[in-house]
């Protein structure tokens, strides 16, 4: 799923944890220097990576500080460009975005730009949406990265759902199923974007049952020193009952079983912003999606 800007002092390397208002604690401090927003980037350019790498069509691409992972699908928040280094002026970020665009209008492809807004200094960052404008790419969505070292215990006991890692094909339909709904997309589009076995060995992605019948998702990728949570779904008859976080707290402590990683980091709705802070996370970034 209020947000500050990094500092105009503050290296471009390092992201600002939000804290509540007037509270500076060394503890918090200390914290704060430990975590970069770049577990962030890392992580979300990771899991786009995976998914460009499993398709026939898909592309995973390095240039001039952008780098480039496009699905080659219809849904085009899945052609995705991201910033690779920091943007010191407006000029930078202007041919940042020249770029990505020239490789996806020469491919005929609608697409997303994700931006980790650190990356950018403030002379780049404060006219940043209308350069994105004058290139035709609209504001979407911003969404809080955040980042937990650990998961605190649930306020109060969660329901009991069967979880099953995604694998066959009744889990893959179940998990495009739900994600169609949950995120306001055609199905046909969600099952195109995971239409290949390969992607569920490295996306691992998990349905919640309700007696049988599949009711929330969630999905895991390493990447960035961290564990990403993604796709965490419930569908709308079935929310406001904790199936989310119950679904989400098993996929990630399966992963930290296989892995052995505790940091986690996820990009928070404004649905989800309360719970994943009662959750123990803590927003240290923000992401700015521009889509074509």
């Amino acid at each position: 799923m209020g947000l500050k800007a990094r500092p105009e002092s503050t290296p471009a390397r390092k992201s600002r944890l939000l804290a509540p208002p007037g509270v500076t604690s060394p503890r918090h401090r200390r914290y704060c220097n430990s975590v970069t927003f770049e577990n962030v980037a890392d992580n979300l350019r990771e899991s786009f990576r995976i998914i460009a790498a499993s398709r026939d069509a898909g592309e995973v691409r390095e240039l001039q500080g952008v780098s480039i992972a496009a699905a080659g699908v219809t849904f085009q928040m899945f052609n995705a460009a991201f910033l690779a280094a920091p943007v010191a002026t407006e000029a930078e970020l202007a041919q940042r975005i020249l770029l990505p665009g020239l490789h996806f209008n020469a491919r005929g492809l609608e697409w997303a730009y994700w931006v980790c807004e650190d990356w950018m200094q403030p002379k780049a960052r404060r006219h940043s949406r209308q350069i994105f404008e004058r290139h035709g790419l609209r504001h979407s969505v911003d969404l809080p990265g955040m980042v937990a070292e650990g998961i605190r215990a649930p306020v109060k006991p969660l329901p009991r759902l069967e979880v099953r890692r995604v694998g066959d094909n009744g889990t893959r339909e179940a998990f495009c199923s739900i994600g169609s709904v949950c995120f306001h997309v055609p199905i046909a589009w969600f099952r195109e974007v995971f239409d290949s076995s390969a992607i569920w060995e490295t996306f691992a992605s998990y349905v919640g049952y309700l007696d049988g019948e599949p009711v929330c998702t969630a999905a895991i990728v390493v990447g960035g020193g961290a564990l990403g949570v993604y796709n965490v779904g419930t569908l709308p008859s079935f929310q406001r009952r904790g199936y989310g976080e119950c679904v989400m707290r098993h996929a990630l402590a399966d992963a930290r079983a296989r892995h052995g990683i505790e940091r986690t980091i996820l990009q928070s709705t404004p649905a989800g912003l309360r719970l994943y802070e009662r959750m123990g996370y803590r927003t240290v970034s923000r992401v700015a999606v521009y889509s074509s």
